[in-house]
């Protein structure tokens, strides 16, 4: 089964998932920044400040991550996130 698509209403949210997603895969910062090509200190940063992602950044990272990024029109039926603001549990 395809797991649910995760909206993204803030640059917050992104942060929040993928360190969460980086941390279900037992991957450690250093471990990710490897294969990204960036420095832990950068994975660091961009995990508590994700609007400072370039695209390909983000790209890179949600491959490295088996992650798929996709955009399409927004879905008004389906909550954007937990009422704590943090996204849904992966």
């Amino acid at each position: 089964m395809k797991p649910a698509l995760q909206p993204l209403p803030t640059s917050r949210n992104l942060g929040w998932m993928l360190q969460s997603v980086r941390k279900s895969k037992r991957l450690t910062q250093a471990q990710l920044a490897s294969r990204v090509g960036v420095s832990q200190s950068r994975i660091s940063h961009l995990e508590q400040h994700p609007e400072d992602l370039s695209v390909q950044q983000l790209l890179a990272w949600c491959s490295a991550l088996g992650l798929e990024l996709a955009i399409g029109p927004k879905d008004s039926s389906t909550p954007s996130s937990t009422p704590s603001g943090k996204p849904t549990a992966w």
